[in-house]
């Protein structure tokens, strides 16, 4: 049987128009979780009318801070696995049975999606497999996708985490904590979605420069822990 105390985490920010249908899929898999990172529109709103549960942040912290809060909810709250996924409908509800198949099977404290690089559109379908091909020697261990949101995070990782980032590198944070902590990592295949008119809130060279400060520490930590 799957496990029912998984919840669905979605963190949103200012996405009262694309939010609403993401949860409202979302729900028929699992319990839902949105927490509107200080968002300036009716986000809250949207999601408690779909059905979602909500907590509030008073101004915007990041996507990072946002999955924190989530998770520390969680956690408080007694769930065994915490599903996330975006609030911009980039990620198919319909997939979560998918991860909630692997999950069943055993044996991992973190599941990600994994895209399809090819229907990415320029420059993501170049930067996304150059960042995995880093990230990759990096930790020594393949990673076929480091930026997706779209995972599910076992109980055992959450209370072993130490995060220390509060953007988009928190996801990437996340692999190279679970990898040097000797926790495992599947991966499933997932729906390739993106919608060219969407604006983006992710800054290249700002949060590029921070992604290739992870790689760093990564292999920092890597080979801190063989050393020992």
């Amino acid at each position: 049987m799957i496990k029912t105390s998984t919840l669905a985490l979605i963190p949103a920010w200012n996405e009262a128009a694309r939010l609403g249908p993401v949860v409202e899929a979302t729900k028929q898999y699992l319990p839902v979780l949105v927490v509107d990172d200080g968002s300036e529109d009716n986000t809250a709103s949207v999601a408690e009318r779909a059905g979602a549960m909500v907590v509030s942040h008073a101004r915007n912290q990041g996507k990072g801070v946002a999955l924190m809060t989530g998770f520390d909810w969680a956690l408080a709250h007694g769930y065994d696995a915490v599903l996330t996924l975006d609030a911009d409908g980039q990620h198919d509800p319909a997939d979560i049975s998918k991860f909630l198949r692997a999950y069943q099977s055993g044996g991992w404290d973190l599941i990600i999606g994994k895209r399809d690089f090819d229907k990415m559109p320029f420059p993501r379908g170049y930067t996304n497999p150059f960042g995995s091909w880093l990230l990759s020697i990096a930790l020594r261990q393949r990673i076929p996708d480091n930026q997706s949101g779209f995972r599910l995070h076992d109980r055992r990782l959450l209370e072993a985490l130490d995060l220390t980032t509060s953007g988009f590198e928190l996801e990437v944070e996340v692999i190279i904590q679970a990898i040097c902590r000797d926790m495992r990592i599947g991966w499933v295949e997932i729906r390739t979605i993106y919608d060219v008119d969407k604006t983006s809130y992710f800054h290249p060279l700002k949060d590029s420069a921070r992604f290739l400060g992870m790689v760093w520490h990564a292999w920092r930590q890597r080979c801190a822990a063989e050393a020992s």
